[in-house]
Order: C-alpha cells, then structure tokens, then sequence
C-alpha cells in the first residue's frame, strides 16, 4: 500500500489540531430571558422553598411556554447532578507511512468527529468539548504521533488522566514493516520525519523506539505491510462499522450534453435514445418533473426496460462500491438539453435508489438553463 493510497504523505507535517471533519452544532439553546411580575416570582420562591429537598438525577430544567429548557443550575458534583455524556475516544497512532490517515478518513466517514496531529496534552480538553455538546459529538478519533515532537512525551500523562475520567478509549497501533516504509517514502521523496541528517531507515528505528511502549498498549495493531488502500479500509470497517454495511451515498444528477459532462460523474448514462419530448409542442414548455411528460418518456420503447436494468446493474455495482469502502458515488443521466428525458429518467432512478437503502439526492442542473 503506497502511502499516495493511504490518503497521507509520509513524513508530511500538519499544523496541531488540524480538523479533519466539521463538528455538528452545538445542541446547547439559549434561554430566552422572561420578565416576571414579582408576585410569579415570590411563587416561585415559594414553591422552591416547600419541594422536597430530595431531588431526581439529571440537570436543572425550567419550562418556558411547554418547551424543557436545560438550565444548567445544578452544578459538577451536587447533589442529584448528572455528568454530561463522555464521547468514545479513539485514538490513531503508529509509524508514519503506515496509514494513519487512511484510517482516520475511514472513521471520519462511518460519522467520527477526527482531528488530526493534536498535542497529547489536549486529548483530554477534547474530550470534555465534546462532552458539553449534548450528544453532538459523541464519537471523537484524535491522530497522534511523533509530528507533534516534544508534544509526544504528554501522552502517557493524557491517558492516565483519560483513566482517572472514566473516559472509554482505544488505541489503533498502525504497523509495517522497514522495507514497506522504507519503499513507501522513497516513492513520494519524503523524508522520515525523524531521520535527520540520517537514512530512512535511522528514522524509522527511532521512530519504533518512541512508540514501543504505545504499541504494548494498544487495542488494535494493524499491519499494513501487504495491504492496499481498500483492504484497510476493509479492516477499519470490520472494528467500527459494527453491524451495518457502510452506508453509500448517491447523487443522481441530470445533465444536457450540449452544456458539457459534469466532472465529479462516476457513472454516466445516455438518454438519447428516446424520442425528445421537445418535439412535442404541447410538452415542450415543461421539464421531466411534469407528470405528462413523464408519461410520454416510459411510454417509449425501451424506457422502462431501461430503467429496470439499469437498477439491478447499479444495485451490483453499490454493492461493490460497499466492499471497496466507496462512500460516495454520482450517476450522472444525460439527454441533449438536460430538460426532459434526463430529469424524468433521475427522479425515477433516484426512486429506486432510495428503495435499495442507498441515500440519494437528485440534482438537475441543466434544467431551466435553455
């Protein structure tokens, strides 16, 4: 597996804490600040002062118009408080040019939140960002190795203190062997990042002495000496994925071929073969999305044969996508203006797409350009 198919460069660096993927929105809502009268406050006082003292765990809540609003009132370590959802931490790690950002580009698209290079000392910090988030981010994957230099020397401190937390981690140990590192670097010309004025191979040797001790105490070690990009992605999938498939995501984009083929197309299809409803002048007006014109595009040989093909063909080929670790696959329908055959023969595609579990989004984006 060359390090260009592992999605890094070796020995490359990357500025601290570089993210890897946008966390969500806070989930965190800001009361809105109501007037009382002061004689609803004097009730409240009241009501306040004759409740049990004895209260249920969770956060302090108040109601504004029916709604349940946090309030966070109740402070760390009072009575009845309740602690804030600790995320999964995983943590990346291993030799570089043995597929750190393979990996962690495999969990940023099963839904982790990935940071890459981040200084040890502020594993725990994220950890605790993350934990405020209310369930927004619950799944963290942090990409930590010898780039961060003397940064490095905190981590035995980072994960002692993620002990004392309580905090669920594990540690992914990315392994290879000299010769696979050493070809991978040689390929891209990049040195080691800790060889110096040396060799590679000085590099790499002090490299497996800095990581000795993570490498005992890791969960998972991946040897990547003799796999590709896609059988890595494979084992990721294998230890995160958990049950489910990994999901595919499809665009289904209609086109006219007169404005040229869009360029990020995976899959493309010609839709030429049917009779243009253009020539039709009651039709003409309209684009595939009218119902009329639908109808007049099924109904020419051909079309609806088409169509259930098709759908089996790409239902074989989402699968493989699946096993490959694609994620991501567009399939772009074309006819010659990209107003008619195109978008009625998308929706319909779209459709079964949809049925099969895929998500998908339809895109027209010729339509209305004439």
């Amino acid at each position: 597996m060359t390090e260009h198919e592992a999605g890094t460069e070796p020995g490359g660096t990357a500025p601290p804490g570089r993210v890897h993927s946008e966390p969500q929105d806070n989930a965190l809502g800001h009361e809105a600040r109501d007037a009382h009268s002061t004689r609803d406050a004097q009730e409240a006082r009241d009501a306040r002062d004759s409740a049990p003292t004895h209260r249920a765990p969770g956060r302090g809540t108040r109601h504004d118009n029916g709604a349940q609003v946090s309030t966070g009132s109740e402070t760390a370590g009072a009575p009845g408080a309740s602690e804030p959802a600790i995320p999964e931490l995983v943590i990346i790690s291993g030799m570089s040019g043995a597929g750190r950002s393979t990996a962690a580009k495999c969990l940023e698209d099963l839904g982790w939140f990935v940071v890459d290079n981040l200084p040890p000392a502020l594993i725990p910090t994220m950890v605790e960002l993350g934990a405020r988030s209310q369930g927004n981010v619950a799944r963290i994957a942090v990409v930590v190795d010898v780039r961060g230099r003397r940064f490095f020397d905190n981590l035995r401190e980072s994960l002692a203190d993620l002990e004392a937390r309580h905090v669920t981690r594990r540690i992914v140990f990315l392994e290879s062997s000299d010769e696979a590192l050493v070809r991978r670097f040689e390929s891209v010309r990049r040195p080691h990042p800790l060889q110096g004025d040396g060799r590679i191979v000085d590099g790499i040797a002090a490299e497996r002495e800095l990581l000795r001790e993570l490498r005992g105490d890791a969960d998972l070690v991946i040897d990547t000496s003799s796999l590709n990009v896609h059988e890595l992605r494979a084992k990721m999938d294998a230890q995160f994925a958990g049950e489910e498939e990994p999901e595919l995501r499809a665009t289904v984009m209609s086109f006219g071929f007169k404005y040229g083929l869009p360029v990020d197309a995976d899959l493309v299809v010609d839709m030429r073969f049917l009779p243009n409803p253009h020539w039709v002048p009651e039709l003409r007006p309209f684009t595939g999305l009218n119902e009329e014109v639908a109808a007049y595009v099924f109904n020419q040989p051909g079309a609806k044969e088409f169509l259930d093909r098709y759908a089996e063909l790409l239902r074989l080929v989402a699968a493989g996508y699946r096993r490959e670790g694609k994620r991501y696959v567009t399939i772009a329908v074309g006819c010659t203006g990209g107003k008619h055959r195109s978008v009625a023969m998308s929706e319909k595609l779209a459709a079964r797409l949809a049925a099969e579990g895929v998500e998908t989004v339809v895109v027209h984006r010729d339509m209305g350009r004439e």
